[in-house]
Formats: C-alpha cells, structure tokens, sequence
C-alpha cells in the first residue's frame, strides 16, 4: 500500500495544519452535516458522527461550528443542500486520481475541477475507468513513532481488521467499511495517534509505479492544487512514488 501511505506521510510532515485550518473546519463541517442528516445528531447512536467528531478534537476545531454544523445537518439551522459529485481523472503518466467533493453548486464545482485538471496536463476519466483499479476500504493509519508492531498487530486482528503493514512513519490497518469505527475506535481508545486522513477510503488494488522525480513533484502539485479547491472533500491516487522520486522536502 506504499503509495497511498507515501502520500498521506507527505502531508503529514509538510505539516499544513495551520495554514489550512480554515478549508480543515470547513471539510469537517460538511462531514459533519451529512452524517448528521442521514443518521441524526447524537454521537452516542450515531458512529459515524463520532468518528468525525473526533477529527473535530485532533485538529481543535472550535465546539461553536462543531454545534452549528450538526445543528444544520439535523434540520435546527437552516443550510444550503449539499450535493456528492465524485470525478474520476488520469495524471501524466497514468495515475489513476479519484476526487470527491460536496457542493451546493454542481456547476462550479465541476468548472473548477476540470480548470485544475487542465492547467496541471490531467484528464477528466469515463465513468469506472479508473475506480475500477480502486477498492473501498476502512483505512486506519497510525503513527508508528514509539509502537510495538506486534501489540498493535494483535490489537487491530482482535477487533476485526484484515491486514496491518508498515510504512515509513505510520501504520496502515485495512478493514472492511463496516468495521471501521469499532477497530478505529479500539485503536484510539488503546492510546495510539489516529491520523485524520484515516476513514472509509478508495484504496488501490492496481498501482501505477512513479519514479522520475520530476513526474512525482508535478503529480504533488496537482494533487494539493485540487485539495485546495473549496468544495473538494477527498482525493486518492494510486501511484506508487518511490523514494529516489520524493522531493527533496518529502
């Protein structure tokens, strides 16, 4: 699962937390309001909501939009209708990218993310073209600094995950999309750092191997030109970066 894992370690040491903070809050928000809307506001009959809620904490998203955004989700404040659009696009090189978003307005949401395709020399896929080398997957990834492998091996094993691997920094624990939040929250209520990009994910099952460096560096851009657009939720991609090819700050 290196290239997915690789991706997700980029991010964390980039360290953009602070400088994001706001299109953070505003992600979490809509996460928030879906599964508020569809499964009501109370974490305690809601695991959904709860596992959201505690992305909410780990980048201290303040107790006042938490509130409103659940409140706007269960129908006690009005709000605007979200929409899912998914877009499915081929990077240079053949990198299969899956982009999710929730928007109020299809029609800017899909002029924007066809405009950073464009300027970064991506393509708009056909329906299924590249989600078929994708599988959905609960993805738990763990900071690796400090952890026994075989404890955690052993704990995520019991509560129901499939498989565990090392990668670089953190761990990747695979489960089926049900069982997510029970191993999720085995895994954080045993004191281990859950990273946010953790969820119900699309993990490769087909890779695309990357190992020129300049490919890498212009498929980073792409991916956090996207990431930066408002209405964009998630972006995957199965390209397998090897390590010759990281950039230098990577």
């Amino acid at each position: 699962m290196s290239g997915h894992s690789k991706w997700s370690t980029i991010k964390h040491k980039k360290g953009a937390a602070d400088a994001k903070r706001g299109k953070i809050f505003s992600k979490l928000a809509k996460e928030l309001m879906i599964s508020a809307k569809a499964n009501g506001g109370d974490p305690a009959t809601n695991i959904t909501l709860r596992t959201i809620l505690a992305k909410c904490r780990s980048v201290n998203m303040p107790a006042d939009n938490i509130e409103r955004a659940i409140k706007k989700g269960t129908g006690e404040l009005q709000s605007e209708a979200l929409e899912e659009i998914m877009f499915e696009s081929y990077a240079p090189g053949g990198v299969g990218l899956i982009i999710q978003c929730l928007t109020d307005n299809r029609n800017r949401s899909v002029a924007e993310v066809r405009h950073t395709l464009q300027r970064h020399n991506a393509t708009l896929a056909g329906s299924n073209q590249v989600l078929r080398n994708f599988q959905r997957r609960g993805q738990i990834l763990v900071d690796a600094n400090g952890v026994e492998e075989d404890a955690l091996m052993e704990l995520v094993l019991e509560a129901g995950a499939d498989d565990m691997e090392h990668e670089g920094d953190q761990f990747e624990i695979l489960t089926e999309p049900n069982l997510y939040n029970e191993v999720s929250e085995k895994v954080s209520a045993a004191g281990y750092q859950v990273f946010e990009e953790s969820g119900v994910n699309f993990v490769p099952t087909a890779w695309a191997p990357v190992t020129d460096k300049d490919q890498a560096a212009s498929l980073i851009k792409l991916i956090e030109a996207i990431e930066e657009l408002d209405d964009v939720q998630n972006v995957y991609m199965n390209g397998d970066i090897a390590d010759e090819a990281l950039p230098d700050d990577a």
